[in-house]
């Protein structure tokens, strides 16, 4: 599948995938409004054996399926407190 990658202006290393290039429809209009305006990062092509930096290949898959985009959140810091 071709995905394209879109990361936020105002959280830093928060991105979301797309199956289609700036179409922003399936996303809900608040994620949208925290997310910020949408920057376009990257765009290829998607497979399950793919290896991506954070996120599981299938699972971005089955969330771009499943609910038209997939939004990648930073990982948490495991730091105690």
């Amino acid at each position: 599948m071709k995905c394209y990658v879109y990361k936020s202006l105002r959280k830093a290393d928060t991105y979301i995938f797309l199956a289609n290039k700036d179409d922003f429809s399936k996303i809900p209009s608040k994620l949208l409004a925290l997310f910020g305006t949408p920057k376009f990062a990257l765009e290829f092509e998607l497979t399950e054996d793919k290896t991506l930096a954070i996120a599981d290949a299938k699972l971005v898959i089955s969330g771009i399926e499943n609910q038209g985009y997939y939004l990648q959140m930073p990982p948490q810091n495991n730091i105690p407190a």
